[in-house]
């Protein structure tokens, strides 16, 4: 009789894991020593609020305090600047620190998606030096209520920071994700109004519906501003048919491309349901049953609308 062993289901991440610690072996033992003396070393990086890139580093001995410096971003032959402060430590060493605001639609550095190598450049008088950001250890997701912002809130376009195979930081860049931004319901005893941004995708002649189990409500999509649009939808359309709560979802449609769902994900809480928490109102649309309505978010970050009928109307 022969017997087998089964094969554990991390067993494809194998390879992957391999990969990495070679890779992690071969700049701690090959790479930075060659480079030593000649790198800055990052002891910080992160990005904080999902659209400015924060860096501190430990300039190489060799270094004089330079009349100014910056943080040049470079992919291929574009080259892009920030500006970086370098100043003395307390124990004699020379520091840089750096914030650098990606994106142009904010008045940042105009650095598109892509792959960003980071360099310091330190100028003293018409001279210029040039050394690499070495960034031993990637940053460290934190734990608590929140969490590091995966996304810019305002354009949501997305930054991270890594590193190359010889240790070198880079700020990796995408493009937004096809998304449905919730900016603010309004609630009235007539109905719900949603405001909403659109990112990461263009939306022709669209409109929305309203969803709820075996209902479909169509509403007009009205143009608010540059990809941003509000829909209503009354309440009369949305009674409860049981006493049971009906849970209606709001979708962005359009005549190609696939539905989007409208929510709230350009944040850094872990409960949106929690923190963004909306008002019930009890409201009596003409002639119907009274009941109450609840706007809130989901676990996931999507806009649901429930509808409960008031335990006196049964």
């Amino acid at each position: 009789m022969t017997t087998s062993t089964a094969i554990p289901a991390t067993e494809p991440h194998r390879p992957r894991s391999r990969l990495a610690a070679l890779r992690r072996w071969l700049m701690l033992r090959l790479f930075v020593p060659l480079r030593q003396g000649r790198t800055a070393r990052l002891r910080y990086a992160a990005v904080l609020d999902g659209q400015t890139v924060n860096l501190h580093a430990a300039l190489p001995r060799s270094t004089r305090l330079p009349d100014r410096a910056d943080v040049v971003l470079c992919r291929g032959r574009v080259r892009h600047l920030a500006e970086a402060h370098v100043y003395q430590g307390p124990d004699g060493e020379l520091l840089m620190d750096a914030a650098i605001l990606m994106g142009a639609e904010l008045g940042g550095v105009p650095a598109g998606p892509g792959r960003w190598k980071l360099r310091l450049r330190t100028y003293t008088g018409p001279r210029k030096r040039s050394v690499a950001l070495l960034l031993l250890e990637p940053p460290v997701p934190y734990e608590g209520p929140t969490r590091p912002m995966e996304a810019s809130p305002v354009t949501g376009a997305r930054h991270r920071v890594g590193r190359t195979v010889t240790g070198a930081a880079r700020i990796v860049s995408s493009a937004p994700k096809p998304a449905v931004e919730v900016a603010k319901v309004h609630m009235s005893h007539a109905g719900v109004a949603v405001d909403f941004r659109v990112l990461g995708t263009r939306v022709d002649t669209p409109w929305a519906e309203f969803v709820a189990a075996g209902r479909r409500i169509r509403q007009p999509v009205h143009p608010l501003g540059p990809d941003t649009y509000r829909t209503e939808v009354p309440l009369d359309g949305m009674e409860p048919r049981s006493s049971r709560p009906e849970h209606w979802d709001v979708v962005l449609c359009q005549e190609t491309g696939p539905p989007l769902r409208l929510g709230r994900r350009l944040h850094d809480v872990r409960n949106p349901r929690r923190v963004f928490a909306m008002r019930s109102m009890a409201m009596t649309p003409a002639g119907r049953t009274p009941m109450i309505v609840q706007p809130r978010y989901t676990p996931a970050g999507n806009l649901r609308v429930t509808c409960t009928r008031m335990p006196e109307a049964d």
